[in-house]
């Protein structure tokens, strides 16, 4: 947390031996820096945000609310779903509505994308939801956006959910081969 000159000011005046009054207002500017501070930390990069999922766009994003009625859209970081135009967009959809729809949820915020959602992790309890993802067969890990900040550890994890669900033929790779979602993406926009 920054302090700045007034919030020092602030401080001083609450140890000193001025009114009640004046103690009061150095108290409240205290105070409104604090939930500032909180506020930020609970939707900026880096902090966490805990509610319960109100909506599901797709396999990989969903829209949380908050203790204090603030809704925020969560894209899944380290993986990547079918868009809900590709085969088994839907059921990577419905998939992840099972799970996490009006449940309680913990996310580890990462950043901030370039659509103004929140990029993060998604613990349902001790479960990581990223990774069961994976493991159920609806997304693949997204190693390029997962090498810029994804643990070595959870990078082989994630890696290795992946594998498995193929081997297994799991979700969508029942079908074969199919098309990874940014591929899918790049090809829209190129027509």
């Amino acid at each position: 947390m920054k302090v700045n000159q007034r919030q020092v000011g602030a401080l001083k005046t609450l140890f000193s031996g001025v009114s009640t009054a004046k103690k009061l207002i150095a108290a409240s500017t205290l105070l409104l820096a604090a939930g500032a501070y909180f506020t930020h930390a609970n939707g900026g990069e880096g902090g966490d945000i805990s509610g319960i999922v109100v909506g599901v766009a797709d396999g990989d994003t969903i829209t949380v609310l908050d203790a204090a009625q603030q809704q925020h859209k969560i894209r899944f970081a380290f993986i990547d779903a079918p868009e809900k135009a590709q085969p088994y967009g839907q059921r990577a959809k419905q998939s992840l509505s099972e799970r996490v729809y009006r449940q309680s949820v913990k996310v580890d915020v990462i950043e901030k994308d370039r659509y103004g959602r929140v990029v993060g992790r998604v613990w349902q309890g001790a479960t990581d939801v990223n990774l069961a993802q994976l493991k159920d067969g609806y997304a693949w890990h997204y190693r390029f956006y997962a090498s810029k900040s994804q643990s070595a550890g959870d990078f082989s994890s994630y890696e290795a959910a992946e594998q498995r669900a193929r081997e297994q033929q799991l979700g969508l790779w029942a079908g074969g081969n199919p098309q990874p979602p940014w591929e899918f993406r790049r090809r829209k926009r190129e027509n």
